[in-house]
């Protein structure tokens, strides 16, 4: 399943994608089998694969009840088409408890950066205001100029978890989404720890939807790539991670608790901004794409900070 936040008419419900791009509303679906899924994302993640089980059901019904009446489908609220007017996609999960973000996690970026090549994951935590949605602007700030992109995969927790092993660490995964580190160079570097660069209003693009490890297969198999302006600046492979996602869940576990709808950032691979010679920023104008196969590709415009 892709599974996406919507807003649409002053409200914001829980979806799933059709493959012919519209969009099944789940929680009125879901009343088509007697059922009863959540209208929001973390509702449905804290009933962990029971929930995912009741999502398919619907998505199922809703599928089907389109084929056979789709003009009363859409009247009834079942089925939207995402190119109607007022429809928004948002960040699958808009309000996560925790961003965490792992540094240097492909060799080639720890290499660009002039750092050594990390013995155990390089954790970092992003402000879960900084979480936005595709299609969403990315605010250039007011001050500072030194704003780069990072393409990453981003792992969504769908069970409580704590001290698991990394060979049964995807249980605890819910899905996979498409996601871009957007960095502040010279605030990442102002202290000793990076999250003052890292957790700016705007600059954790997630999506454009949820997909479930059913549809993704192997995770550490993934082409990744980020593009500006259609220029490629990213290619890489999420089989040259140095550390892969069970790894990352089994350190981070050991310290403290992941909860449902926590998102990892997983890491960057090379060809950032801050490494390329001469430097190159993102301005106002921009537009930075994010592409990972089989999770789709999340493209943000950049603007310059709002004054309000």
């Amino acid at each position: 399943m892709r599974l996406v936040t919507y807003s649409f008419r002053g409200t914001t419900r829980l979806g799933a994608m059709r493959a012919d791009n519209e969009v099944i509303d789940l929680a009125r679906a879901s009343a088509l089998n007697g059922e009863a899924v959540p209208h929001d994302m973390m509702a449905l993640l804290a009933l962990g694969d029971a929930g995912l089980d009741a999502a398919r059901r619907a998505l199922a019904a809703g599928d089907q009840h389109a084929r056979g009446n789709r003009a009363s489908a859409i009247a009834h609220g079942i089925v939207f088409q995402t190119n109607e007017p007022g429809f928004r996609l948002e960040a699958p999960v808009m309000k996560p408890g925790k961003v965490l973000a792992i540094g240097l996690n492909y060799r080639d970026h720890a290499e660009e950066a002039g750092m050594k090549i990390p013995e155990r994951p390089v954790v970092f935590t992003k402000v879960p205001s900084c979480i936005t949605g595709p299609g969403m602007p990315i605010h250039r700030p007011r001050v500072s100029s030194s704003v780069d992109w990072e393409a990453e995969l981003c792992a969504i927790i769908g069970t409580r978890a704590r001290h698991v092993k990394a060979a049964e660490a995807l249980r605890y995964v819910a899905g996979l989404a498409c996601g871009n580190d957007v960095s502040v160079r010279d605030w990442q570097f102002h202290s000793g720890t990076w999250m003052m660069g890292k957790g700016f209003d705007t600059h954790g693009p997630l999506g454009p939807w949820l997909v479930t490890l059913d549809e993704v297969g192997d995770p550490a198999n993934l082409d990744i790539r980020t593009l500006v302006n259609g220029v490629e600046k990213q290619h890489s492979n999420t089989r040259h991670l140095i550390f892969n996602i069970g790894q990352i869940i089994e350190y981070l576990t050991a310290a403290f608790t992941l909860e449902p709808g926590d998102v990892i950032f997983t890491g960057t691979p090379a060809g950032v901004g801050a490494s390329r010679k001469p430097q190159e920023w993102l301005k106002a104008g921009d537009t930075v794409r994010v592409e990972i196969s089989k999770l789709g590709a999340l493209e943000n415009p950049v603007i310059e900070e709002p004054e309000s």
